[in-house]
């Protein structure tokens, strides 16, 4: 088990080319405590938009044979515990064509139709929040976490 912390520390113009809009991170999910997390801060006064989404079988695409098959996604707020929002198939519960506009817009791999990635889009306002991924089936595999800034 590992943490790697990462800052945009610069105060450049939302969006600009200096600006980080994405980070990810891969690892061995299951259930119960075998979660892969990631945290995400939204700081100022603004709400933003982001893109969170947890990559199981799509992976299968890259050449990652043990990807987990059905990864679930929930978003946490941390100073009060609730469940913003879950997702278990990125396809329900969103709108697709806005997924698959957003995905596009900020070079994120496109996720199949049909497929048991699991996605948000959510403008979340000033907070500290926990994505959450874990196995929807109780299977095992690797599955990959990702947060998107939207512009």
């Amino acid at each position: 088990m590992g943490l790697v912390e990462l800052y945009d520390v610069i105060q450049p113009s939302a969006f600009s080319d200096d600006k980080l809009i994405n980070v990810s991170t891969c690892g061995q999910v299951g259930s119960g405590d075998k979660v892969l997390i990631a945290g995400v801060i939204i700081n100022g006064t603004t709400s933003k938009r982001m893109l969170i989404r947890a990559v199981g079988p799509t992976l299968a695409n890259f050449g990652v044979t043990s990807s987990l098959a059905d990864p679930t996604l929930r978003l946490v707020r941390q100073d009060n515990g609730a469940v913003v929002r879950a997702n278990g198939d990125w396809e329900k519960g969103n709108d697709a064509v806005e997924m698959v506009r957003v995905a596009t817009e900020v070079g994120a791999t496109a996720l199949p139709a049909g497929s048991k990635d699991s996605a948000l889009l959510i403008t979340l306002p000033p907070g500290v929040y926990t994505a959450i991924v874990d196995s929807g089936d109780g299977s095992e595999g690797i599955a990959l976490v990702e947060v998107y800034e939207v512009p």
